[in-house]
């Protein structure tokens, strides 16, 4: 597995932006970094957003931090 593909990337609209803005919470603590018009569009730029962070992390040779937000597996209804 890619160093960048144990972090949890995600995507969701934004009325307050009037468009889809992609999060990876572990990388990038503080909110959104990246927006689009499409969902697609937006998640890749979240992808390469996420590779060069990593890269560059990994080139100043800077521990990279651990992968601790997981998507919702199982929801229980109450």
């Amino acid at each position: 597995m890619k160093p960048e593909d144990r972090y949890l990337k995600f995507v969701r609209w934004s009325d307050e932006d009037s468009a889809y803005v992609g999060y990876c919470p572990d990388l990038f603590p503080w909110g959104g970094v990246c927006h689009g018009a499409t969902e697609e569009a937006t998640y890749r730029k979240l992808r390469i957003l996420v590779r060069e962070e990593v890269a560059q992390l990994s080139r100043k040779r800077q521990l990279l931090p651990a992968p601790n937000t997981r998507a919702m597996r199982d929801a229980v209804l109450v």
